[in-house]
């Protein structure tokens, strides 16, 4: 069959001739050129509005800003200079839209110019090794005919193929080894590539120091005043030089110079004396955690096993190297902070007296005490202010009392008694803190062993004393010389004033017997209990109960009194000569005894009436004998002092401060009303013994 040509590309062809013709003739008419010319009706929005001519010519003018609209225009930075806060005038407008690290590199530079040139370099090898190529196969499509001719002449000799081959080799150009360019942006010499360590910016603000404005006005006047006054103590100083002697001079210039390194040394001193408080602090936190924690959390759990026993757990143990050979022979808490207590050092050999201390240790710092203050005579009892904690009064050996302020922080007393303000002229065993006088001035008591019971009264920064009672030994008077009764005095050991009736107190004494006085009486006494044979050591009321009190002494016993009855309600033999007794603060029945022994007892009388429920030696060595005893007032912990001065913080276990099982049904009852029956309970039936016997 004949080919036929298809039939699309015959249309394309006539299409193609029909447009070089219209080309010719002249411009292309399209279709629809008829619409175009014809007029055009403006079709209108239903909602456009109606402009006049006059609105339509009116002219909106648009500035166009390079501001960037988004750009905060109320930032506010703070002055220190002026002290305020300042509005910031100058923001930047600066808006990235796109941004894109490049490696492009201008023509004129030295870099640019270098690589066009090993580019040209590259692209004329390549030209000229394609010329080559091209003139070889040329020469060998004319070579074939002229070989297949001399075939039949004489061959070619062999020694021409090599010259041919090296004429070959010297027409094709050698090609340039590339070099290496360096990198100017991120060159380095080999010899000097190390590591470096990315950049950090790091900022921080400081609260701005404190300022004060000083204004003055500096006149002649003022001028001239000051002038004389420097030459005025000129003269004075010059006159003192003149009267010393070569020698006082000496002295006096060794005395200002040691006071002017001590004062350059204290005010040194006393600017890191906070913060490295704090620091010491934080480093005996980690020191002692562990212990720490047990006197937070820990609780025994073999007590759920023993039904009336106790324990008691060591906690933190309080000693100072200047306090090593005094014994502790006065303990109390301090009433506004519970973590903070005062020890009082000195003596009771009294064959070696030697100095006293007063520390203030805090279960914060075990390791060092807060507060240091030394006297030269011992120690012997001590008291804090309940209103102001600040304020402590100290009895010493030799008689006298004083009042340390822990605001002043000098070693010495703030107030001291002397010999013509009264004071004991022999050693005071006890003082107590009582409620102001009528004049609003603070009134504290002391006793003695020279038998005086005196009030004291802070009146204008002076001690003013007034005896309330001097003890007597009754059935001791003995006539002297033309008939003059001489009494022998009685030796105060001890005393304690009731928490309700304020003028009610009891003494014990050196001759064992307690008195219950009146602030009201001082020529006798209410009334006499013939408590122990050897002198008392501590007497103390309840806290709970107004008519219970306990006593103990060196005789071995401790014995809990109604101070309306005569004889004893309990007597507890612990076979070593007592040092203290405490109530707790948290139950009526519960009280604390420390002996000579080491050992201290716990008693529950709600528990056990007969014997205590905790007897645990404290100190490691059988010599240590234990002298005092407190119970914190919060917090289940007693501290406990010894002869060597020092001071061990123990923790109850739950036995020893056992609360009323709740009952199903009932709430338990608590407060003062319940402690009170709870005693009272205990006595009624004491009470009710004693007569059958």
């Amino acid at each position: 069959m004949p080919h036929k040509p298809p039939p699309r590309r015959q249309s394309v062809n006539v299409g193609r001739g029909t447009r070089k013709r219209d080309e010719d003739s002249g411009t292309e008419v399209g279709e629809g050129t008829d619409e175009w010319a014809q007029s055009k009706a403006t079709v209108r929005p239903p909602d456009q509005l109606d402009l006049t001519d006059a609105e339509l010519k009116e002219e909106f003018t648009r500035i166009l800003t390079a501001n960037n609209p988004h750009a905060p225009q109320n930032i506010v930075r703070y002055s220190f200079k002026e002290g305020t806060y300042k509005l910031i005038g100058f923001v930047d407008q600066l808006a990235v839209h796109f941004s894109q690290v490049g490696n492009l590199i201008p023509k004129d530079s030295d870099e640019g110019r270098r690589q066009h040139y090993l580019h040209e370099l590259a692209a004329g090898s390549q030209e000229s090794a394609k010329v080559v190529i091209s003139e070889t196969e040329i020469l060998e499509e004319e070579e074939e005919p002229k070989e297949a001719e001399a075939g039949s002449q004489t061959d070619v000799p062999a020694a021409e193929a090599p010259e041919k081959m090296a004429e070959e080799e010297s027409m094709t150009p050698k090609q340039p080894k590339e070099r290496k360019v360096t990198n100017k942006f991120n060159f380095s010499e080999r010899a000097s590539q190390t590591f470096n360590n990315p950049l950090r910016d790091r900022e921080c603000q400081m609260e701005p120091p404190p300022r004060t404005n000083f204004s003055a006005t500096a006149n002649q006047w003022e001028i001239y005043d000051a002038y004389i006054e420097e030459l005025e103590k000129q003269e004075k100083t010059k006159e003192k030089e003149k009267t010393k002697t070569p020698v006082a001079k000496k002295v006096g210039k060794m005395e200002m110079r040691k006071m002017t390194s001590m004062e350059s040394q204290s005010d040194d001193i006393t600017k890191v004396t906070q913060a490295a408080k704090i620091v010491e602090r934080m480093v005996n936190q980690n020191t002692y955690d562990d212990v720490a924690q047990d006197f937070k959390y820990y609780e025994d759990a073999a007590d759920a096993y023993r039904d009336q026993e106790g324990t008691l757990l060591p906690l933190w143990k309080f000693q100072n190297d200047k306090a090593k050979r005094l014994a502790v022979t006065a303990l109390c808490w301090n009433p506004k902070y519970n973590d903070l207590f005062a020890v009082g050092h000195g003596s009771y050999d009294f064959m070696k007296q030697s100095r006293g201390m007063l520390l203030f240790y805090s279960m914060k710092n075990p390791s060092f005490p807060e507060y240091i203050f030394s006297s030269e005579s011992g120690i012997l009892c001590l008291d804090v202010h309940v209103d102001h904690p600040y304020l402590v009064v100290v009895g010493h050996y030799d008689g006298n009392v004083a009042i340390y302020n822990l605001k002043k922080p000098h070693s010495q007393p703030s107030f001291r008694s002397s010999a013509k303000s009264g004071k004991h002229t022999e050693p005071v065993w006890q003082v107590k803190w009582q409620k102001d006088d009528m004049d609003h001035n603070l009134n504290f008591f002391s006793v003695s062993s020279d038998g005086r019971i005196v009030s004291w009264t802070l009146v204008k920064s002076e001690l003013v004393h007034t005896d309330v009672i001097k003890l007597k030994v009754e059935n001791s008077t003995t006539e002297g010389l033309e008939g003059l009764q001489i009494h022998t005095v009685g030796c105060g050991t001890a005393f304690d004033f009731h928490k309700e009736i304020d003028y009610l107190f009891l003494v014990g004494t050196e001759e064992g017997k307690i008195y219950k006085c009146s602030k009201s009486y001082s020529s006798h006494f209410l009334s006499t209990y013939d408590a122990h044979s050897m002198a008392v050591d501590a007497v103390s009321w309840n806290p709970y109960h107004t008519k219970v009190f306990m006593s103990c002494s060196s005789d071995w016993t401790v014995k809990i009194w109604d101070h309306t009855i005569q004889t004893p309600m309990f007597i507890y033999d612990l076979n070593s000569a007592v040092g203290d007794v405490a109530w707790a603060p948290y139950s009526s029945t519960v009280f604390a005894a420390v002996t000579t022994n080491g050992k201290t007892h716990v008693f529950d009388l709600s528990i056990n009436k007969y014997e205590a429920i905790c007897n645990q030696p404290v100190v490691a060595q059988k010599k240590n004998k234990l002298t005092h005893v407190q119970f914190n007032p919060i917090h289940p912990i007693i501290i406990v002092g010894d002869d060597r001065g020092h001071v061990t913080c123990l923790k109850l276990s739950p036995n020893l401060r056992k609360m009323p099982k709740e009952k199903k049904g009932q709430e338990v009852q608590k407060g003062p009303a319940v402690e009170i029956a709870k005693l009272d309970k205990l006595l009624n039936l004491v009470r009710e013994v004693k007569p059958k016997t």
